[in-house]
């Protein structure tokens, strides 16, 4: 008798076919559960914070200026052309009023000087004999020995030696001048700053071989703008800070020009700053800072946390974690730091970074930063 067979091949696919789709649904669920529902726009956006100060702020201006001597001179010949002969400075150098710095190659000069002596004195003693002759003449014309005419001749030329010889003493004098002019000494105490000839130069008059400058007493100039005429009366105080020793006094100014210059529309101002120990150097830039008017009351917050245009300052605040966008007045900037008006209060989280990709009324996730350790006094200062 046969045996019936048996049907395993439809069972084995429905099998297969119900693990398929158990597998599937497990993917598909896996799939879902993880994805996120949330629209990215509706997501806390991630900033950075800091809370804003109080400060005083006081307004200031900074000028550059030159730090000058306070006397300077060009040493040189007057009136003489010669070769230098010797020079006894050098840059550096400290010389005393009547030392002498150079000289100059003028035996030309002196043999010049001593022919006119020469020639005064020859003068001189012809002048003297007429005179003589000129007296004796007068006494005998009392007698009527000599002739009016013989007389006044004689006293014309008595009168004409003494013109000659005073001629010839003036141009005695000149040629002095010229000799002293071949010895170049320094006019008052002070240090040699340029030496701009050496033995075997030709000199001509005006033409300097050395500068000495007087720096006991140093000058600091300045053109300011003409709108701060009356920030620079004299007797203001200015704080001076030298940039080639970093060296910073208090100085107040001496001097202000009553007129602005015509072509830059500056008026020039000068501080006279005592430097006993010569340790400003001359030629040298400065910088000048007065503070103007009275301190005020304001907030202080980075410059990096607004946006400023004109006087005033847009900028991100945090409150509830929800970013609002607000504008304020803008008092001063100074050192990297911005003042603000006081209503923005004091201790408000400012949003410091992340605000290019705000908008007001955005949810943020916050991260505080420790603020600034700047006191009022040192803000008002900077």
């Amino acid at each position: 008798m046969r045996r019936p067979r048996v049907r395993t091949v439809p069972v084995y696919l429905s099998l297969a076919t119900t693990l398929g789709l158990a597998a599937g649904g497990v993917l598909l669920w896996r799939s879902t559960a993880s994805a996120n529902r949330t629209a990215l726009a509706d997501e806390p956006k991630p900033v950075t914070v800091q809370r804003a100060q109080a400060a005083e702020y006081r307004a200031s201006r900074r000028y550059i200026g030159t730090v000058e001597p306070w006397l300077e001179a060009r040493i040189g010949s007057q009136v003489t052309s010669a070769y230098v002969d010797t020079m006894l400075v050098r840059p550096g150098a400290k010389v005393k009023r009547g030392e002498v710095v150079a000289t100059l190659d003028c035996r030309d000069a002196t043999a010049a000087s001593a022919a006119i002596a020469m020639q005064a004195r020859a003068v001189d003693a012809q002048q003297q004999a007429a005179a003589h002759e000129s007296a004796r003449l007068s006494n005998l014309l009392a007698g009527g020995f000599v002739s009016q005419n013989e007389a006044e001749q004689k006293n014309a030329e008595t009168t004409s030696k003494q013109a000659q010889l005073l001629a010839l003493k003036a141009q005695w004098t000149r040629s002095s001048i010229g000799v002293g002019d071949c010895v170049l000494r320094a006019p008052f105490d002070g240090e040699i700053s340029e030496r701009l000839a050496d033995p075997g130069t030709f000199a001509h008059p005006g033409t300097p071989v050395a500068v000495i400058v007087d720096r006991s007493m140093v000058r600091v100039t300045a053109d300011v703008p003409e709108s701060d005429f009356d920030v620079v009366p004299h007797g203001t105080p200015v704080t001076v800070r030298d940039f080639a020793t970093g060296a910073q006094v208090a100085s107040t100014i001496a001097r202000r020009a009553p007129a602005a210059d015509p072509s830059t529309r500056t008026i020039h101002i000068e501080l006279d700053v005592p430097n006993p120990d010569e340790v400003l150097p001359v030629r040298t830039t400065a910088e000048l800072g007065i503070e103007v008017g009275k301190a005020i009351a304001t907030t202080l917050v980075p410059l990096s946390s607004a946006s400023v245009r004109g006087t005033r300052a847009t900028l991100f605040v945090v409150d509830n974690s929800v970013a609002h966008k607000v504008v304020v007045k803008v008092v001063g900037e100074r050192a990297g730091n911005l003042f603000l008006d006081t209503s923005l209060a004091p201790g408000t989280s400012v949003v410091f970074e992340g605000r290019s990709v705000l908008k007001d009324g955005d949810r943020v996730l916050a991260r505080a930063l420790a603020p600034q350790s700047v006191s009022n006094g040192e803000a008002a200062r900077r």
